[in-house]
């Protein structure tokens, strides 16, 4: 039997959850929570041999307790079940340490191989991330970026893919040829249209979400 942690802040989802896996031959529920401390609790206590956790949650959120996890438990997978399909929440879960994720809405025969897939050492993904995924990879980065962080201009989003890299102002301006207080303009800008409160938190948010990847070219 595979043994299950399920983590969702709605008691109803978790019901659901448990009603599926009531009918399993395969699936043990062992664990129930409510938000990230309490899984990581649970998780702890219990020993699953998968997670199942929705993204939205109180306390500490999905992506932040898969990345909890996967420091504290390298080898326990997470199958992430929530109603996000957007890029930066698909590609933060993944880049945490999710080996799948499905959208709210999975039947009860597809929840359940997909438990069994991941516990095998499988990745899952449903329809929708499978395309963000291919889209990734197969468009330009410049195409990535936009649809990523629609909110920012190109060169905001030029700004804020070396800001993920690790440059400071100086080396921005340099890179795309504009004087430091311009670059520093901008950054300010950039932290406020994502609604984070300095240049660590842009970085992180755009890492997440599959930007800072590249290699800095020589000067």
């Amino acid at each position: 039997m595979i043994r299950l942690v399920v983590a969702d802040d709605h008691p109803m989802v978790r019901y659901g959850i448990t009603a599926v896996i009531a009918r399993s031959l395969s699936v043990e529920l062992v664990g129930e929570a409510a938000d990230g401390p309490e899984l990581l609790a649970v998780v702890a206590r219990t020993h699953p041999d998968v997670v199942l956790t929705d993204l939205s949650m109180p306390g500490l959120d999905g992506i932040a307790a898969i990345r909890q996890l996967r420091a504290d438990h390298p080898d326990l997978p997470v199958l992430v079940l929530t109603m996000h399909e957007d890029d930066e929440q698909v590609f933060g879960a993944l880049r945490a340490g999710a080996r799948g994720y499905l959208i709210k809405g999975v039947d009860g025969e597809e929840l359940e191989r997909a438990i069994e897939s991941v516990a095998a050492g499988n990745a899952v993904y449903g329809q929708a991330v499978a395309n963000r995924i291919i889209a990734f990879f197969t468009g330009t980065s410049e195409q990535y970026a936009a649809q990523a962080f629609p909110e920012l201009t190109e060169r905001e989003r030029e700004v804020l893919d070396l800001m993920a890299l690790g440059l400071r102002n100086r080396a921005i301006g340099e890179r795309l040829g504009m004087a430091e207080k311009t670059v520093r303009n901008h950054v300010s800008v950039v932290l406020q249209k994502l609604q984070v409160a300095d240049r660590t938190s842009a970085a992180i948010k755009a890492r997440d979400a599959g930007l800072g990847q590249g290699s800095l070219p020589p000067n």
